[in-house]
């Protein structure tokens, strides 16, 4: 992932094309960096003066490919990445990352994964030049929840630490090789909509089998096929999950007992039906807030359009589940 070279022998930045900021004014920095990623503070380190801050910026789908060079030695603090993760790949030089009570180093052989629900504090050395792809939360747990065939028990947390020499991982960069490009030459790739949705499934996929995870000891079990009533009754559950169903309704459309749905949720996704159909509301709860307008939408309107009728019990289930109130998700 170095910087390429030219016909003329010049050196050619990643994504130059989409060139958001080459200035030494921090606010400017500050503001369209934040724009792409999340609010965060600078606070430069070092001598040597200020110098010009160069911020590239693309986006393909909901996969963003980035480029940034301080300049200078700068410590970076972000706010908690809700809905986003990160991975930075530095080109030259070294970063020293905080995670949590963790501090690691960062270099051309280890990449770092900033996700959400940690606090994170960096610092980019003098050098430092990173190439930063961000990857939408709910496409990642999607893909995974997918993989897995059952509802998330947790939010996903990778580790932190990206060994840039796997070779999953180098499978991986390739296809990110491919997308930067695609990006810098104009390609069709990051413009159809439909290939750009199968390459970025492959692109998640390829991430979650290849850097360990708090799910990678599941992904890795000889996965169980549910026998055809229990895959009918998922159809059910997520199909009709803003009606009031019941676990008898379910056992008697797919023909078998309400002992037998149960041991059959139990068995393939380790929880019961009514779990499974609080997940499957929970997600669609969330991605309506998400996609709202506070000022034409309140909480309860989204709960009770997903099938949720007790707004308390609701409200403590979802802090739990995402780490935030539905109110402060609804005014994102």
């Amino acid at each position: 992932m170095d910087p390429r070279s030219t016909a003329d022998g010049a050196t050619a930045l990643p994504i130059a094309r989409f060139e958001q900021v080459h200035t030494i004014d921090l606010d400017e920095v500050r503001s369209a960096v934040g724009s792409a990623f999340c609010p965060h503070t600078l606070e430069p380190i070092g001598t040597g003066g200020a110098s010009p801050v160069r911020f590239h910026s693309a986006t393909a789908g909901t996969v963003g490919l980035h480029y940034l060079d301080y300049g200078t030695g700068m410590c970076i603090r972000p706010s908690d990445l809700d809905d986003f993760y990160l991975i930075q790949i530095p080109l030259s030089g070294v970063a020293e990352i905080t995670w949590g009570s963790e501090t690691f180093e960062s270099t051309p052989a280890v990449a770092s994964i900033l996700q959400p629900g940690g606090s994170v504090t960096m610092q980019w050395h003098r050098g430092n030049r990173q190439l930063i792809v961000r990857l939408d939360r709910q496409s990642m747990e999607r893909q995974l929840q997918e993989a897995l065939g059952a509802p998330l028990r947790e939010p996903l947390r990778f580790d932190p630490h990206m060994e840039l020499d796997r070779p999953g991982i180098r499978s991986w960069r390739g296809m990110l090789t491919l997308l930067r490009a695609e990006m810098e030459n104009g390609g069709s790739l990051p413009t159809e909509p439909i290939v750009m949705k199968e390459f970025e499934r492959l692109l998640l996929s390829q991430l979650i089998v290849a850097q360990p995870h708090n799910y990678t000891e599941v992904l890795q079990r000889p996965v169980p096929v549910a026998p055809r009533t229990i895959r009918r009754a998922v159809e059910i559950l997520e199909h009709h999950a803003d009606e009031l169903l019941t676990v008898e309704d379910v056992a008697s459309a797919t023909g078998i007992s309400v002992r037998a749905l149960q041991d059959g949720f139990k068995k393939y996704f380790g929880t019961t039906p009514m779990g499974y159909l609080r997940e499957v509301r929970m997600k669609a709860v969330r991605t309506w807030l998400l996609g709202a307008d506070p000022s034409t939408t309140t909480v309860s309107d989204a709960a009770t359009r997903c099938g949720f009728l007790h707004l308390g019990r609701f409200s403590v289930q979802y802090r739990e589940k995402f780490g935030e109130s539905p109110s402060e998700t609804l005014r994102r």
